[in-house]
């Protein structure tokens, strides 16, 4: 199969990057760049593409994004501390940002001739982002096939849709992720804080997998505070 990735840069995309480019024909990568304050990630995107020796394209959709307002991601808000099965979490919510970039990433993929756009949206996600559960993705499948009806027949490959987000890193081992060349942090500082809702679950998904983190944290053992507060 012919695979388009959307890449963030965080630790699920770049995983699935490698995974799919040993498993099938990676036909490049995609990123957005929707405002978000910790964009810094793309350029772990851009790396990742060096790496697999594919092409690697930004979107800018930041006119997009200053209309999507009041998330944490995209405002002058202060992004929560803790995990995300946490209420305060709601606020990282970017309405549709999901759906937006599907959208544009199935048109890409239309263009180039691929067979597929993969996505790195996995369980961890359902409780916080409507547009990584399960029904979202076979609904917009749906949708999709219709959208490109008697132009292009596009597959949304979703591997880990209802898996952990240790299973990535299980499978970023496995595939030789280097996990210190992704960035996750949602504060976008010189280092992971440690303390955000996607550096908690970064580190939770590491020992779940049994797998050494060799990401640097400002606070490394805020995790399992914020773990043990989820599950109370």
């Amino acid at each position: 199969m012919k695979i388009i990735v959307i890449c963030s840069g965080g630790l699920d995309s770049v995983s699935l990057a490698h995974m799919v480019a040993s498993k099938h024909e990676l036909l490049g990568l995609l990123s957005f760049d929707y405002g978000q304050r910790h964009r810094k990630e793309v350029t772990f995107a851009a790396a990742c593409a060096a790496r697999l020796q594919v092409p690697h394209q930004t979107i800018d959709i930041r006119d997009i994004g200053r209309s999507l307002s009041g998330s944490a991601l995209t405002d002058d808000v202060a992004v929560p501390d803790g995990h995300y099965a946490e209420e305060t979490m709601r606020i990282t919510v970017v309405p549709n940002r999901n759906a937006i970039m599907l959208t544009i990433a199935f048109g890409v993929a239309a263009s180039r001739g691929a067979d597929a756009v993969a996505t790195a949206v996995h369980g961890g996600d359902h409780f916080i982002y409507p547009d990584c559960r399960p029904g979202f993705i076979d609904a917009f499948q749906t949708m999709q096939r219709h959208a490109l009806e008697g132009y292009a027949e596009i597959t949304l490959l979703a591997p880990y849709v209802n898996a952990a987000k240790s299973a990535i890193v299980t499978d970023g081992a496995r595939y030789g992720t280097p996990f210190e060349e992704t960035w996750s942090c949602y504060k976008g500082g010189a280092i992971h804080c440690g303390r955000c809702g996607t550096c908690v679950e970064r580190r939770e998904a590491f020992d779940l997998a049994g797998i050494a983190d060799p990401t640097i944290y400002e606070d490394a053992d805020f995790w399992r505070q914020a773990v043990r507060r989820a599950v109370r």
